[in-house]
């Protein structure tokens, strides 16, 4: 119930200055906020990676208003590249991002958003890894899928995301898979209205599992974004009777959320993959995470009324 409550706090400025000036917030948000600079992410990503994991970065920020923000994501996906670079992680390092902050939504959007992230898929391109275009909510999907479309022609490696609980993502999900393309499935966490997406969590479980399935049987390289013992579970036997080996797909999971089952599954030979967001404007980001589930809102009730 409180789900669709949070997800419109994430767009209220009022808000987000509420929340941004609460004492304890910065220690909560520093659960799912890997930090505010590259300085502060490069020796987390290290960390992970050196304990047997693999990440996905996000630059946090969407909803940008103006050219010269998008002009300025591009620039900070360029410096953390560049600061990769220098770790040899190879695809070990991959970049996540969100075609809202690259001006997607600005006047000529579409066009803007692949002129400034072309550059940021190239250099990924040239230190051995590669991008995934985040789904945002469904009035922007027809243009990143045709910007992911365009970008692999050159870049087949880009990746990008789908949402189980839209309708039109079983779709999507056959297209894809049959064009081999990396794809993460997760279950969604915009605010969409009920004649585009199913409203409850076990119709969306099974759309989940449905389309799990199509890209499991597929030709594309799935990357399953979920802390769901169950899906997990359920994606390990898909898996198995795909005929897919412990390399011909991922798990995704969140910085901060079941770090000990990241490294169990690593530790059976599967490739995890931590999506690790970093920035100053993380806002949007975390309450996100919040609404997606009660324990998350449990946890950072508890941290705003305790002192330690």
């Amino acid at each position: 119930m409180l789900g669709p409550v949070i997800l419109a706090a994430s767009r209220s400025d009022a808000m987000r200055r509420l929340v941004s000036a609460a004492p304890m917030t910065k220690p909560v948000v520093e659960r799912f906020i890997a930090g505010e600079t590259v300085d502060e992410v490069v020796p987390i990503v290290k960390h992970l990676t050196d304990g047997g994991l693999e990440v996905s970065l996000d630059v946090v920020g969407e909803d940008i208003t103006t050219p010269e923000r998008s002009t300025a994501a591009r620039d900070a996906y360029l410096e953390l590249i560049e600061r990769l670079d220098g770790l040899g992680l190879g695809e070990r390092a991959e970049m996540s991002v969100k075609l809202s902050l690259f001006g997607q939504a600005l006047p000529g959007g579409h066009e803007l958003a692949l002129a400034n992230v072309r550059p940021v898929v190239e250099a990924a391109a040239r230190i051995g890894t590669t991008v995934t275009l985040d789904a945002e909510d469904h009035t922007t999907l027809d243009s990143m899928f045709a910007i992911h479309e365009e970008l692999r022609k050159d870049f087949p490696e880009t990746g990008c995301v789908i949402q189980a609980y839209l309708f039109r993502t079983e779709d999507d999900a056959r297209r894809l898979a049959a064009d081999g393309s990396r794809v993460r499935i997760v279950k969604g966490a915009y605010k969409e209205p009920a004649s585009v997406a199913y409203q409850d969590k076990a119709a969306i479980d099974k759309a989940y599992v449905r389309i799990l399935k199509i890209l499991m049987e597929g030709q594309g390289y799935p990357m399953i974004g979920s802390h769901d013992p169950r899906l997990i579970a359920i994606t390990q036997e898909l898996a198995r009777r795909a005929g897919r080996k412990l390399h011909e797909y991922e798990f995704q999971m969140l910085y901060g959320i079941r770090g000990e089952e990241q490294v169990r599954l690593a530790a059976e030979g599967h490739r995890v993959r931590v999506y690790t967001a970093y920035g100053t404007d993380w806002y949007g980001y975390f309450m996100r995470r919040l609404a997606e589930k009660p324990a998350n809102l449990l946890f950072f009730a508890r941290s705003l009324i305790t002192k330690n």
